[in-house]
Formats: C-alpha cells, structure tokens, sequence
C-alpha cells in the first residue's frame, strides 16, 4: 500500500521509521529505516524526539522521529506513516486533521505472504499472526478500513481516500 501511495499521490513522503531491529541485507540507514541500538532509542525516548513507538512482543521497537515530520514539511511534502495500530491511535489523537487507514489482510492472506518474504522465523510468523488477529478488533477506531484481500484493489481504495483527504485540506 505504501509503495502505492507514493507511486500515486506526488505530494506524499514516506517518514522513515526508527527501528531497535537488526538491520536485514540490503537495508540502508535512513532509507529503510533509522537502527538504532536499545540505548540509542531510550534516549531519544527521554529527550522527547518520537512522535509515537510501539514495543513489539518480542521486544523490538519501532517509532517515527518527529525529525522526520519536520523534515518532509520543510522540503513541501505531506508525511505518509507506515505505523503499527497503536501508533496509529496515537497519532490519530496527538495529530488534529489526521486520517487513519486500517488495512485488514485475511490471516491465511497474511501468512502465506509472510512466509513467502521469508524474513522471520516460524515463531516470530505465529506471533505476527496472532497480532494481527487481536488488532482487528480494533478496526473500528480507524478512519477508513480497506481489506487488502487484492493488492491492486485495496491500493487503489487507499489512494482515492488520500486523494479525497488532501482535497479536503486545501
């Protein structure tokens, strides 16, 4: 889906997201995301520097860097969050005129493309699918909920309420 934002909607910018995961082959410091140690992260915890972070069950962090807002800002461009639920509740209350997407994949959708990636262990895929099965009750506090049973589809029902949202701010 972010992918297809980005291809369709010019004015959006990916915020990269902060990350206490090891980095995977071929990922690059801030393009991918921003590593940081545990330390690292705690600290810019402290000093304030996250818009929102979620902990994860089996104990990486992820986060967006109020840094990254501001940067996207500052070049003319509207920030695009790639945010697990909670930050995206957060974000939805911290962040006046903010639009939330809940991207509902079916369980055996989300796992065979999880196994297909081939990234996590067997473990960490049961974790992942027994999150998102509890994340779903949590749909309806969304904005907009658009089941990714077709990737196409599902892109193209993303961007047109964008597309809608961004109207609506000019």
């Amino acid at each position: 889906m972010v992918q297809a934002l980005l291809a369709r909607v010019p004015c959006l910018r990916l915020a990269v997201s902060a990350t206490t995961r090891k980095r995977r082959p071929g990922e690059v410091d801030g393009v991918h995301y921003w590593f940081l140690s545990d330390e690292q992260f705690d600290e810019r915890l402290a000093a304030g520097d996250f818009l929102e972070y979620h902990e994860f069950p089996w104990g990486q962090r992820s986060g967006t860097l109020l840094s990254e807002l501001d940067r996207i800002v500052a070049e003319g461009y509207v920030p695009l969050l790639e945010l697990e639920l909670n930050g995206s509740l957060a974000v939805k209350e911290r962040v006046p005129g903010s639009t939330t997407i809940f991207i509902d994949a079916p369980l055996p959708e989300l796992e065979r493309r999880l196994r297909a990636r081939a990234t996590e262990s067997a473990g960490e895929i049961e974790e992942r699918i027994a999150l998102a099965a509890q994340q779903r009750r949590l749909a309806a506090e969304f904005d907009v909920v658009v089941e990714n049973d077709d990737r196409e589809r599902a892109a193209e029902a993303c961007v047109a309420v964008v597309e809608r949202e961004l109207a609506a701010c000019r």
